[in-house]
């Protein structure tokens, strides 16, 4: 079988390539890909070759926030079946380093991920029309949530791991004020979630107006655009999705004594300037955290109990011969927050429960 790719062949280059399907071994299962989301890592490998030491040496297939519906279950009988929608876990580990063996295998040293080249030979990612992962990766999509919104799974649990970081420092996110700083898509996450969890107030902060328009829409309390002088309020703990120095210092700033700051956003690699002494005068404690591993079915399940909530998130949708179209879009803060592609076959059409 032949499928459609979605392929950087260099920095500044996406092609659509057809290319032959791997024959599923015993345990994988072939999906046929519904919806793929645009991260901030296909757009750096298709703006500059790279994500931070992850260096683009080849054409790879981009993509790791997948989901769709099995068109052949594993041989073996393990996994979801014939007909059942999913959504894909993009990582793979070995499962025998010490990091695996203590529940940490995001921290997993041999780790590879759907769509990164931080590895040779690179790993091809999910942006195509079919894809055959190991039965084990699948996670079943709750039946009332449509595939759409389901599409923002895997960054969901990403942010779930890192309210989870916070939770391991023995401080709770219920009745807590949180502030978000970046509402770009895995903020706004961080802003729905930590509404679902009880947090008492959550606010956020951005650069551009659309996205904290977005923000008071999925339930942040105050929505403050970042240049403003005052305005962010104390908060308890502070979740800095931007990567950008100045919004990890004003984190820093508004948090109020024995905070926390988790870092999910990537900072630059060669290290930033921040007022560090807080955390000696405020006894605060600053984390980071990495992707996730456990998360995907609590995320999916969240959603499917308030499902518009984080519809909002996803602001378009364009079809795989779009693609150019929607890198150039997801990569505009200022009109767009999530950004799904397409990869619906003509003719078969995909409703929000999967049937074809």
């Amino acid at each position: 079988m032949d499928s459609r790719a979605l392929v950087v062949a260099e920095p500044g280059r996406l092609t659509v390539e057809t290319r032959p399907t791997a024959a599923p071994r015993p345990y994988e299962a072939l999906v046929a890909v519904a919806y793929g989301g645009i991260c901030g890592s296909d757009l750096h490998y298709w703006k500059n070759g790279q994500v931070g030491e992850s260096v683009l040496r080849s054409p790879m297939v981009l993509g790791h926030e997948i989901v769709g519906v099995v068109a052949a279950p594993a041989a073996d009988g393990s996994g979801p079946a014939l007909g059942d929608r999913v959504a894909v876990h993009p990582a793979q580990v070995c499962g025998r380093c010490g990091y695996c063996r203590r529940g940490e295998e995001n921290l997993c040293t041999a780790l590879r991920y759907l769509g990164s080249a931080a590895r040779v030979p690179h790993t091809d990612g999910g942006f195509a029309e079919h894809l055959v992962v190991p039965a084990s990766r699948l996670v079943p999509i709750p039946g009332g949530l449509g595939l759409r919104t389901a599409a923002l799974a895997e960054p969901a649990s990403v942010v779930l791991h890192g309210l989870g970081r916070v939770r391991r420092l023995g401080r709770r996110v219920e009745d807590a004020d949180v502030l978000v700083t970046g509402a770009g898509p895995i903020g706004l996450l961080a802003v729905a979630l930590a509404v679902a969890s009880g947090a008492r107030t959550v606010t956020a902060t951005d650069v551009f107006d659309h996205p904290l328009r977005v923000a008071l829409q999925v339930g942040a309390a105050q929505a403050v655009h970042a240049d403003a002088e005052t305005g962010v309020p104390a908060a308890d703990i502070a979740i800095e999705s931007s990567g950008s120095p100045r919004a990890f210092a004003a984190a820093l700033r508004a948090l109020r004594p024995g905070g926390v700051l988790v870092n999910v956003g990537h900072l630059p690699s060669g290290g930033v300037t921040a007022p560090l002494h807080l955390t000696v005068t405020r006894e605060l404690t600053v984390t980071g955290s990495s992707r996730f591993y456990g998360e995907m079915p609590e995320a999916l399940s969240i959603m499917d109990r308030d499902a518009g909530r984080f519809a909002p998130i996803v602001t378009s949708v364009f079809a795989l011969d779009d693609a150019v179209a929607a890198f150039q879009e997801a990569a505009d803060a200022a009109r767009s927050s999530k950004v799904l592609l397409s990869f619906t076959a003509p003719g078969q059409p995909v409703d929000e429960s999967g049937r074809r």
